[in-house]
């Protein structure tokens, strides 16, 4: 499991991320949360528009299998 240390930058602290665990995006916006002793990051979410625009963007997938629909039988009514 790859290690690092925490130091001061300006009045923050900061972490080298090492090149094995580090985005591909060297700007990329991250949130970070702690829990505890535990701190993660991820990446931001972006805006509805943004993410809609990445769905749009994405190969479009095979065609869909349909199906005949299942004839579910009546439940008895508890209570």
């Amino acid at each position: 499991m790859p290690r690092t240390r925490v130091f001061k930058s300006g009045n923050s602290q900061a972490v080298r991320i090492p090149a094995e665990l580090a985005y591909e995006d060297a700007a990329a916006e991250l949130t970070i949360s702690r829990h505890g002793d535990v701190i993660t990051l991820y990446p931001a979410r972006t805006g509805l528009k943004d993410a809609v625009a990445r769905l749009r963007g994405m190969p479009k997938p095979p065609d869909v299998e349909r199906r005949e629909p299942i004839e579910m039988p009546e439940r008895e009514q508890v209570g």
